[in-house]
């Protein structure tokens, strides 16, 4: 089964490792339908909403999300005034929208109030102003990476009474100095300000803030070019300073500048180049810094390596690096207060201490811990498997209890983000996702999920999916609850909530014990909706939600449940129009699996009656991309199984575009291989379909697909070969492009037995006297040589075919079998003879008769093969083998094998496996008569 991880998007062009990209945002603002007229509650409950208390009301209202509200707003008088009090919208998370003019205009009405907002892209940066919040305290802007110093600017022109400004983590490459110089002379009362990845911060810039912003305490510049360290050494209001991953700093002037910041308590230098000695040296010379934080310093790592005392900090001042105990320093500058030693500082905060001094300490370090530990477990450097295990996750796990919300979603995604080792291949490290488990990380994020902020619950949801491809992770979450709470979460009206939550359900469904969990949570039904709700647009809900419907869909029970929901239509609806490769290849493989049931259910029938299902699947076998490919062909393949299916999967032009592909595959994976052969082998049951595949060249790629190394790849190709050497046409193809050798190989060779066999049956076609016709015909343009080289290719198939049925052969078995009429020694030479698997093949009354027709051939081998196939089919437990034991009677079989049991002249082998025969078919009378 397939699974995904998640990491946030990539945040530095020089990032080595490519991971997947940021969300992609609606197109259009009715996507987001804000505010929809008509609103309905759900629910069915007697309850008379409209007599509710106000502040009651009002309370309710506060749960929800805002667009939540704006829909309850416009049911009636009363509520639309209730849902318009200026406390419910003092606070606005738009990050899940994209919020163009047209949307913030709408909300315009309710934001006079608005204190607080959240948005994400460059766009919606740009339409904020049409808010008209001229109030706002607090903006913060995630994933602008293309706003510009206009931009900017006209937010700070608007915004005057603004105390906090934050746009990251992606690099904002487009903001100039001249940006943060108009913030500077705009925002006199700003206090924070936190800026990611700015080429340049000169040192006008710089003074502005000095200049302008006297109650400025904060300045983040994460992962910047140059920064002016002698401007930033003149902003005395200065408390708190970071930056992290900034280049190009020159640490001499910043340590003597910085460290005469009269106010500075806190100091973030994580990922940059700082050197020891400037580290020490303004740790001891800086009056009031309290706090220095240093994570993945390298040079400062290589120190500690040679220089353990090194790490030793000043008094009354801690050091935080990836090599000293971080909750333990932490906890030793705040010893008088904490409790337990053990605990983190954070969780002394909540214990009513009224010291505004330590309270702004603790809310930086959190913060710049959640930064920095997001950041280096996206860059995932090697040789940091020790820090995760000894404290890293159990301080992202700390973090997680913050109060602050930024901290908690980035702790959160950090929980999400360290655990991944590979994204390519979704693969989770061990160690690192039983260590969160280990450190009750599941209950936490699962509350946390429960929250009623949709940041945090889409990042907890998103760290939930990733852990969940631990196994052991997995359980515990179900043990936990965790398939209800996703269930829920992917009903969300918020897309990117929804999308993670589909994103841990689709890791839970691999797990064979999560599936009817998931089902009776309401899942299925949740994943089916995702589709129908979101048809277009982003492409990360609906690749989650078909994969999760296709892991399902692997379940018998739960694929009914799938149907019933309405998934056959949702999955063709996106595999006919949906232009993402990562959802066609989901969707083609849910449809795969949904057809995969065709004796329990009727699914097969179903997707190959739901309109433009075939043809989108033919059409997806012409993909570039091999895994969309793949998973066409397996659906192809598992609908042929269905007699209409298969004719109209040839009607719509599947018999050319699978030929085209077994063309195609030949340095392809061994999957796609073996779908498309199967598919071929599926189709080729049909004597008008086999026709058409060797009339399209589809005999020579088939052959080729048999010199696999892949014994799956052999199985289909010589299923493949075995239907179409039936009709003489094909058969003497075969002998033409040289696929004699090729079956004799995999008659001889392949590790297995179904290959072998069905690869003897295709020979044994082919030299059973029927062709003999055609390859005269087929030859007489050439002379003798053809004839020649037909008579040599039957002397080495009937050869190969023989020691093919001897390595069945005991000799000491069979003498006792044919010498003693007991039914012991047939059922012990049944043991040894059975092909488990062959017990799957469904054979025709043209097949059965050619088989019975053979018993009575001239060679003994080809009597001994065709005894011996009449044993695999007829075994009872056989999945058909009362199907071809009623074929067999209407044949009239029994005198025949009972002449080949006695003949004088056949092998020990024939003569036994025709006794068999007998006496399965004895067997199958019997039954059918009780």
């Amino acid at each position: 089964m397939s699974r995904r991880v998640r990491r946030r998007g990539s945040q530095s062009k020089d990032k080595d490792k490519v991971i997947i990209s940021s969300p992609v945002y609606p197109e259009t603002a009715e996507e987001y339908d804000i505010c929809r007229p008509g609103g309905e509650i759900a629910g069915g409950h007697d309850v008379e909403w409209t007599r509710l208390p106000d502040d009651t009301v009002v309370q309710l209202f506060s749960c929800l999300s805002y667009r939540d509200r704006a829909c309850l707003s416009s049911t009636c008088r009363t509520w639309r005034l209730l849902g318009s009090s200026p406390c419910l919208w003092n606070s606005l998370d738009l990050r899940a929208h994209r919020c163009d003019a047209d949307t913030a205009t709408a909300l315009a009405s309710r934001c006079a109030s608005l204190r607080r907002l959240r948005f994400r892209g460059s766009e919606s940066a740009a339409a904020i102003i049409n808010l008209h919040a001229r109030d706002l305290r607090e903006i913060a802007g995630d994933y602008c990476r293309d706003i510009t110093d206009a931009t900017l600017s006209v937010i700070a022109a608007r915004h005057e009474a603004l105390e906090s400004l934050q746009i990251g983590p992606d690099p904002c490459e487009k903001i100039s100095s001249d940006a943060i110089r108009h913030v500077a002379m705009c925002c006199s009362r700003l206090r924070r300000l936190r800026l990611s990845g700015i080429r340049e911060i000169d040192g006008l810039a710089i003074g502005a803030l000095a200049r302008h912003c006297s109650r400025l305490e904060e300045i983040a510049f994460l992962d910047c070019g140059n920064i002016d360290e002698t401007a930033l050494g003149k902003v005395e209001c200065l408390k708190f300073l970071s930056v992290a991953g900034s280049r190009s700093l020159k640490w001499a002037s910043a340590v003597t500048y910085w460290s005469k910041l009269p106010n500075l308590v806190g100091l973030d230098v994580s990922r940059t180049d700082i050197p020891p000695s400037a580290l020490f040296r303004i740790l001891s010379s800086s009056k009031n810094l309290k706090v220095l934080c240093a994570l993945n310093c390298l040079a400062l790592e290589e120190e500690a390596n040679h220089n353990p005392l090194g790490s030793s900090h000043a008094k009354g001042k801690i050091l935080l690096t990836l090599f000293t105990d971080i909750s333990k320093r932490i906890t030793s500058l705040f010893s008088s207060s904490v409790g337990k030693e053990t605990e983190i500082s954070w969780n002394w905060s909540s214990q009513g201490n009224n010291d505004k001094s330590l309270n702004e300490i603790i809310s930086w370090v959190e913060w710049i811990l959640s930064q920095s530990l997001l950041r280096i477990a996206e860059m995932n450097p090697v040789g940091m498997d020790d820090f995760w295990l000894r404290q890293g996750a159990s301080l992202l796990l700390s973090l997680v209890k913050s109060s602050q919300e930024d901290v908690q979603e980035r702790a959160a995604a950090g929980l999400a983000t360290f655990v991944v080792i590979d994204d390519e291949n979704a693969t989770v490290d061990p160690s690192r996702a039983e260590a969160v488990m280990k450190n009750g990380g599941i209950p936490l994020l699962l509350e946390l999920a429960r929250s009623c902020r949709e940041g945090v619950q889409s990042e907890a949801a998103k760290a939930i999916a990733n852990l969940s491809v631990n196994a052991k992770v997995a359980k515990a979450v179900a043990d936990e609850g965790g398939i209800s709470i996703l269930a829920v979460l992917a009903r969300s009206t918020n897309r990117l909530v929804a999308e993670e939550a589909a994103g841990g359900l689709w890791n839970l469904s691999v797990g064979e014990e999560h599936k009817t969990a998931i089902a009776e949570a309401g899942g299925v039904k949740a994943l089916v909706d995702l589709i129908f709700k979101w048809p277009t647009g982003i492409d990360g809900v609906l690749e989650r939600a078909a994969g999760a419907l296709a892991n399902l869909a692997a379940d018998d029970q739960c694929s009914m449940e799938v149907a019933m929901a309405g998934g056959v239509h949702a999955l063709v609806m996106l595999a006919r129009s949906c232009r993402v490769e990562g959802v066609q290849e989901q969707a083609a493989r849910a449809l795969a699996n949904l057809a995969a049931h065709g004796d329990s259910n009727s699914n097969n029938a179903a997707v190959g009656q739901e309109a433009g299902a075939l043809d989108a699947l033919v059409q997806l076998t012409c993909s570039p991309n091999e895994g969309v490919r793949q998973e066409a062909a397996g659906a192809l393949w598992n609908l042929s199984f269905d007699d209409r299916n298969r004719e109209a999967i040839a009607a719509a032009g599947g018999v050319e575009a699978l030929v085209t592909l077994a063309n195609a595959c030949a340095n392809a994976s061994h999957g796609l291989q073996e779908r498309a052969a199967g598919a071929l082998w599926g189709l080729s049951v049909s004597e008008a379909n086999s026709v058409a595949i060797g009339r399209e060249g589809g005999v020579a790629p088939l052959i080729a697909l048999a010199r696999s190394e892949a014994e799956d790849v052999h199985e289909t190709a010589a299923g493949a070969l075995w239907n179409l050497a039936f009709y003489p046409g094909n058969a003497l193809r075969i002998i033409e492009e040289g696929g004699v050798p090729a079956l004799v190989h995999l008659c001889s060779s392949s590790g297995s037995k179904m290959a072998r066999f069905m690869a003897a049956l295709a020979l044994a076609y082919m030299f059973d006297g029927r062709m003999d016709e055609f390859a005269l015909i087929g030859s007489s343009s050439e002379g003798t040589s053809k004839s020649v080289s037909f008579e040599g290719a039957r002397k080495m198939a009937l050869k190969h075919i023989e020691a093919f049925v001897l390595s069945f052969s005991d000799h000491q078995l069979f003498s006792m079998a044919a010498a003693s009429s007991a039914t012991t020694a047939l059922a012990q030479v049944l043991e040894v003879t059975r092909i488990q698997e062959a017990g799957h093949l469904r054979c025709s009354g043209a097949e059965i008769g050619r088989f019975v027709a053979m018993l009575r051939n001239s060679s003994s081998i080809l009597r001994a093969c065709a005894a011996f196939a009449l044993v695999q089919f007829t075994i009872p437990g056989g999945r058909h083998a009362m199907h071809h034991a009623s074929l067999l009677q209407k044949a009239g079989v029994t005198r025949a094998l009972r002449g080949a049991a006695a003949s004088a002249s056949a092998p020990i082998e024939a003569k036994v496996f025709a006794r068999i025969v007998l006496r399965n078919l004895e067997h199958h009378q019997l039954e059918a008569s009780v």
